[in-house]
């Protein structure tokens, strides 16, 4: 695995309060909502499924920029007691943090975290129960990846690293806060899982980025209807699947015919959205759902030729080059 920090922590941001200790995540506070959501500016407060924000421990991986950040915006704005923003990157979260403190009375704590080490994600997922005594909601955002030939990925930095970073940390986090959710009748609970169009359809030079995305598709839907078989309907998981977003993670990708490159903005909002209607999968925009279909209908040889030569699905990773220095 690339050498990355194992586990950096930040003392908790409290507006009007003195800051925790290091790694401290507010322990020995009572779990519940730190601040009434009248604070709160705009946000969701009227939406249907808004509760299940307001008062909330809300947690978000790859929360320091792109929309990881516009989820924490949104959980500020709709009266979150407590946000947890985990990302690798301990510079931008410090931004963040920065950013987000004026929006609303929210606790705020970041924690720099490589999420692809399985050992350091669980003892800060312990960490969180032992403060907060349950997560409500739980967004996995983060995400990685690698636009090249499947013979050009390197076995640990590329393929290993977008499976552990992609599909393995979503499942060993919420292996480990779903135990609480499900103990927890006193409220809804909600999990975002972020998935993407490529865990719909295959595409060349997204090999192993749409490998992790068809599975953490595939477990999503799985844990949606294990929930639901078993009666824990206060528990919804959504599945997003959005086509490219405009963060700079696909830049110099090209949307497939009629699929438009979408907004930051324009994907978070449909996926939180969704998330609080207790949607099971959102996809964006209208294309990626029609794509779904027809490759479902016709035979692999006629999508290809739809898929390729018509709506240009095949060449839309052409140009990519991914962010700046990554």
């Amino acid at each position: 695995m690339p050498s990355l920090p194992r586990f950096l922590s930040f003392p908790a941001r409290r507006r009007g309060a003195a800051s925790a200790g290091p790694g401290a995540l507010g322990a020995g506070s009572p779990a519940g909502p730190a601040a009434q959501p009248g604070g709160s500016r705009g946000g969701t407060q009227g939406e249907p499924g808004a509760e299940a924000v307001r008062g909330a421990v809300v947690l978000i991986t790859g929360a320091a920029r792109g929309m990881g950040l516009l989820y924490a915006r949104k959980a500020v704005e709709a009266g979150a007691g407590r946000v947890l923003l985990w990302d690798v990157d301990a510079a931008a979260l410090g931004e963040a943090v920065a950013e987000l403190e004026p929006l609303g009375p929210a606790e705020l704590h970041p924690l720099a975290l490589d999420l692809s080490d399985r050992e350091p994600l669980l003892a800060a997922a312990a960490d969180a129960l032992a403060a907060f005594g349950t997560v409500n909601v739980l967004i996995n955002n983060a995400g990685i990846v690698r636009g090249k030939r499947f013979w050009e990925h390197d076995p640990a930095a590329d393929i290993e690293a977008t499976l552990r970073v992609n599909t393995l940390a979503p499942m060993w986090l919420t292996r480990a806060l779903l135990p609480a959710m499900l103990d927890d009748r006193s409220r809804e609970a909600r999990i975002l899982n972020i998935a993407s169009a490529a865990g719909t359809l295959a595409n060349p030079n997204m090999s192993v980025y749409a490998a992790s995305k068809w599975a953490m598709l595939g477990w999503s839907e799985s844990l949606r209807l294990e929930l639901e078989k078993d009666g824990h309907r206060h528990v919804s998981v959504t599945t997003f699947c959005p086509s490219y977003v405009s963060t700079g993670m696909f830049e110099g990708a090209r949307g497939p015919l009629m699929t438009p490159i979408l907004t930051p903005e324009a994907a978070a909002s449909a996926a939180w959205d969704g998330m609080l209607r207790r949607t099971p999968v959102v996809m964006r925009p209208w294309t990626v759902k029609l794509g779904a279909a027809l490759r479902a209908a016709l035979p692999t040889r006629a999508w290809d030729v739809v898929g390729g030569k018509v709506f240009h699905v095949y060449s839309s990773m052409d140009k990519f080059t991914g962010r700046a220095g990554k």
